[in-house]
């Protein structure tokens, strides 16, 4: 692992998308209706949802590099690749106490091979090879609708029948299909220089693949069931120093975002009024990716 190459200041940053008539992020205990928070109907996504989407862009843009692999995906047990670590390494397997540097060693070329551990960290502790547990330098705020969202459950049909029993009695079946009309959701995270310099080695060059993947992570994940899903805004805070110049809440409260007073229920980014700050404390820059 390079360390060396490793970021050098921390950053804060505040990423605006919207939905059009799809389901950013079904609940699955609730018939996979979009997450809302059922004491003030606000929209929810998760900061797993997002995480896959920037993930899914990294393999899509990075396909085949060395050092872009993503760990988290439906292809392999996580264990073998635990394994694979220490074969690559050639350290003993399946031992009981494990040796801390053999641990540590494995954990590193975790880290080197795999963007997404290099980024958000990984719980890899489990099975006959560990690789211990990473704290990831970047981390993500749950997004939250900036208006309480109405969920729409509509029912729709199938002309293509099951089964043969069912294709002599009806010539359709019917199925549902949930939905918000439309929805601004906020999200907020962290990238911490420190974590990256003394764990993972995340570098300015996944940086930079850090922000292309959030300003592209709808781009090819489209379908029907998400409905209209765009990235508006994605501002950065870039400190001066490894520790921070403010605290991150300061700097959030710099983007405000405001209902037009002549709307009561937003269908459009056009619906909203989205202002920036643009004074900054000092040793902290202002970057507007979008």
């Amino acid at each position: 692992m390079n360390k060396m190459n490793a970021i050098q200041n921390k950053y804060d940053f505040v990423i605006l998308f919207d939905v059009e008539n799809g389901n950013p992020n079904g609940d699955p205990d609730a018939a996979n209706m979009p997450r809302t928070d059922p004491e003030t109907s606000y929209g929810i996504v998760t900061d797993v949802c997002l995480k896959r989407k920037i993930r899914n862009y990294v393999e899509l843009a990075k396909e085949g590099e060395a050092g872009y692999n993503i760990l988290i995906k439906a292809d392999r047990s996580l264990n073998s690749k635990f394994t694979e670590a220490y074969d690559a390494l050639q350290l003993p397997k399946k031992q009981k106490g494990k040796n801390a540097d053999d641990v540590k060693k494995a954990q590193e070329y975790i880290c080197d091979n795999y963007f997404d551990v290099r980024t958000f960290g990984a719980v890899m502790s489990t099975g006959d090879d560990p690789c211990g547990i990473v704290r990831g330098p970047v981390q993500l705020n749950f997004a939250k609708s900036l208006d309480p969202v109405y969920n729409q459950d509509i029912t729709i049909t199938r002309q293509a029948v099951t089964t043969e029993k069912d294709f002599k009695e009806k010539k359709s079946e019917m199925g549902k299909k949930s939905f918000v009309s439309y929805g601004l959701y906020r999200a907020e995270g962290y990238v911490s220089a420190m974590l990256a310099q003394k764990v993972t080695g995340f570098s300015e060059a996944d940086l930079e693949l850090l922000w292309d993947a959030i300003k592209n992570m709808f781009e090819n994940d489209h379908s029907a069931a998400r409905g209209k899903m765009c990235v508006r805004k994605l501002v950065v805070f870039k400190h001066s120093s490894p520790l921070g110049n403010a605290p991150s809440h300061i700097l959030f409260d710099k983007i405000k975002i405001h209902r037009k007073d002549d709307v009561e229920f937003p269908r459009s980014i056009d619906d909203y009024i989205i202002s920036v700050d643009t004074s900054m404390p000092e040793g902290v820059e202002l970057i507007e990716e979008i």
